[in-house]
């Protein structure tokens, strides 16, 4: 008889649950239908305190509500936005048992209110000001466009970075906004931190410029299509620039970005959106396009049977694959057990392939959030072995200027003061024939709380202004700034 092994994760088939909305004051009266209709989805979403109040009713004390508002005046670079669906995930049925008896919700005040702050939904999407570190709130690097994207916009929402692969941001705004929003500079309300950016042209002519780009640059095969999230977007809009984009002979890959799937299901189940979707799903095939869907999922408290079944439904209408990115976040998924939890609700309960975990960019007021370079090789080693090898997601760290490498592809890593060096093997549309590429390195820094106390010093020390530290790093941003006013007369003329 083979005795028993036991590993460092236990893996077990868990089934997805759909919490009980009614448990909030606020939903108590709410019906199954209206639940599951997108426009009392999007019309319910809560966008501020007093709304969060009344949802609440007497769950949570004021201590917490005065900490939500500090935060959303001094440290938020994304302002209030959550669905319904994603509220209905904290504090939980699948939670409850974190905070003692598993088969009773936290009673209200202190005890529902502890259970609210350890909450990993809540810590991304209503993160309050004692949740942000005071001694390194923002990295001396952070930077509003952390990855350079604007720079490299061959059309206005156009990021041509990689040599076959564009972004295209159709549109600026999302059902739901997250505290660690990447494009935070141009995407949803101005907080009382950070003016956004706006979007200078019509849609109509962004768009079509955008068109009018990819089919003059054949060497472009793959169009991710986000934004902000297309799930904003009405569908026949959406459908007509897919159409366009299918048109195009050279695109062979169409990838829709859309954290909705999981934040409002509703959207991608409405009958108007699966059946566009299998009218789009139809012509990619038939030209033999790849369709997919990328969602952003990071807990797998998020994966309830609504998500599965708007997952599957995409499916079914003829989208190639449904794939998940989420971002590495301390207290929202930073443990293998964690990241292995909700690979599996991904893959064994929603049909959703894992596929990118990523490094935690460098936006201001995000190094509570962000983890060490050190810490993500540890992760990507951690939940090897557990998963099929196609459904083994990647952790990459996205370097400005270089784009997404996996953790282990670091060049060289001065772990004492949080410093790596990476390399490419392409340029990006502002680098010039003239830039060696393939030689120079390319830096990304560790928060720097992560660092041992010397390394600490050294940055107290010598900051933002040390030139051992950011050379490489001014030497990357000036020549951004260089080829920028030349990018900018090229799309002009």
């Amino acid at each position: 008889m083979t005795a028993k092994i036991e590993q460092p994760y236990r893996y077990q088939q868990r089934a997805l649950v759909e919490p009980d909305w009614t448990r909030f004051p606020g939903w108590r009266d709410v019906t199954a239908a209206e639940w599951a209709d997108v426009q009392w989805q999007r019309a319910h979403c809560v966008k501020n305190l007093r709304q969060l109040r009344e949802l609440m009713g007497g769950l949570l004390t004021d201590e917490l509500y005065a900490d939500l508002e500090s935060d959303q005046a001094e440290r938020a670079t994304m302002s209030m936005l959550v669905t319904p669906q994603m509220m209905n995930t904290m504090v939980s049925e699948m939670t409850w048992g974190r905070f003692g008896d598993a088969q009773r919700m936290p009673a209200a005040g202190e005890e529902f209110t502890r259970a609210f702050r350890a909450d990993p939904v809540r810590q991304y999407m209503l993160p309050v000001f004692s949740d942000r570190r005071t001694d390194w709130p923002s990295h001396p690097y952070a930077t509003r466009d952390s990855l350079h994207e604007h720079d490299m916009w061959v059309a206005e929402g156009l990021t041509h970075r990689y040599p076959t692969k564009v972004l295209a941001e159709l549109l600026p705004t999302c059902p739901q906004y997250c505290g660690h929003c990447t494009r935070m500079d141009l995407v949803g309300n101005s907080t009382a931190q950070v003016v956004k950016l706006k979007l200078a042209g019509k849609p109509v002519d962004r768009h079509q410029a955008m068109i009018d780009y990819l089919r003059a640059t054949p060497s472009v095969r793959d169009v991710v299509v986000s934004g902000g999230d297309v799930a904003n977007m009405p569908w026949k809009n959406l459908e007509a620039f897919l159409d366009r984009l299918l048109e195009i002979d050279t695109i062979k890959d169409i990838r829709l970005a859309s954290k909705a799937l999981m934040g409002l299901p509703q959207h991608w189940l409405a009958p108007d959106v699966v059946e566009g979707v299998a009218r789009v799903s139809a012509t990619a095939r038939a030209r033999g396009v790849g369709l997919a869907i990328h969602t952003h999922v990071n807990n797998a408290q998020s994966v309830t049977p609504l998500v599965a079944d708007a997952a599957r439904a995409m499916l079914e209408a003829g989208v190639r694959d449904v794939r998940n990115q989420g971002v590495l976040m301390r207290g929202v998924n930073a443990t293998s057990e964690d990241l292995l939890d909700l690979c599996f609700a991904l893959s064994d309960g929603a049909s959703v392939t894992p596929y990118y975990f990523y490094m935690c960019d460098m936006i201001p007021f995000a190094e509570h959030w962000r983890l060490s370079l050190s810490e993500a090789q540890h992760l990507q080693h951690a939940i090897m072995g557990y998963l099929p090898g196609f459904a083994t997601p990647r952790i990459v760290c996205d370097v400005p200027f270089v784009g997404k490498r996996w953790v282990h592809q670091v060049d060289t890593y001065d772990h004492e003061r949080g410093i790596s060096y990476w390399r490419k093997n392409y340029r990006t549309s502002i680098e010039s024939e003239d830039v060696d590429v393939t030689s120079a390195e390319y830096v990304y820094y560790d928060p720097i709380y992560t660092l041992s106390d010397s390394g600490q010093q050294w940055w107290r020390e010598h900051g933002a202004g040390s030139s051992d530290a950011a050379g490489l790093h001014q030497e990357a941003v000036d020549r951004a700034a260089a080829s920028r006013q030349a990018s900018v007369d090229q799309l002009v003329h």
